[in-house]
């Protein structure tokens, strides 16, 4: 008659099973984390005045302030993807210090960007072309959200100052546009944005 020989399992210390889950729980973060960059470029982010943004490609250097001048490419379309306004389309970049001029969602989001970078706005009509505000022959309404794709090519650092006083120099004089490049930043198409108070688009002849 054979015997079977009993072989116990050790029991496992409570300490190292305490381990074992922290180990767990530290590789589980850890892949969270890994996804969550990996996703990083999708993630659209709101800001305190509703102004959606995503990051489409990180620039470098320091964030743009309003004491700053951007070179920047624009498009700008309605959220069906009609594309009503852009920049590239005129072969001309603007070029725009990130204050006045231009509606509030468009003046928060150039103040997020850096050189190099593109990004996407989603301008609710509160921030942008609402009641009182739309251009008129607009390809949108009062009511529209708007999207515009930004790519910045350059920031000049606190040069806002002189490109005013260069914008009313050329007022003054009857300059055809305040835009040093001379583009038409109209191009036949609705206006890039306009100043919340009515004033003339930034840029306008």
């Amino acid at each position: 008659m054979s015997a079977v020989t009993a072989v116990p399992i050790r029991p496992i210390a409570r300490g190292s099973v305490l381990k074992l889950w922290v180990a767990l729980i530290l590789l589980l973060a850890a892949g969270l984390g890994l996804a969550w960059l990996g996703t990083a470029p999708l993630q659209r982010i709101t800001t305190a005045s509703g102004l959606q943004y995503q990051v489409l490609k990180a620039g470098t250097g320091p964030t743009a302030t309003a004491n700053d001048v951007l070179v920047f490419h624009y498009e700008g379309r309605k959220t069906d993807g009609t594309l009503f306004d852009s920049s590239r389309a005129r072969g001309e970049p603007m070029d725009l210090p990130p204050v006045g001029g231009a509606i509030p969602g468009f003046i928060e989001g150039l103040q997020l960007t850096q050189e190099g970078g593109r990004y996407r706005f989603w301008i609710p009509p509160d921030l942008g072309y609402g009641p009182g505000r739309t251009p008129r022959g607009a390809p949108f309404d009062e009511r529209d959200t708007l999207v515009f794709d930004v790519e910045v090519l350059r920031v000049v650092p606190d040069a806002a100052g002189l490109w005013q006083m260069q914008r009313m120099q050329q007022q003054m004089q009857g300059a055809p546009g305040a835009i040093p490049s001379g583009a038409d930043p109209h191009g036949g198409t609705a206006p890039p944005p306009p100043a919340a108070d009515g004033a003339p688009p930034a840029g306008a002849r």
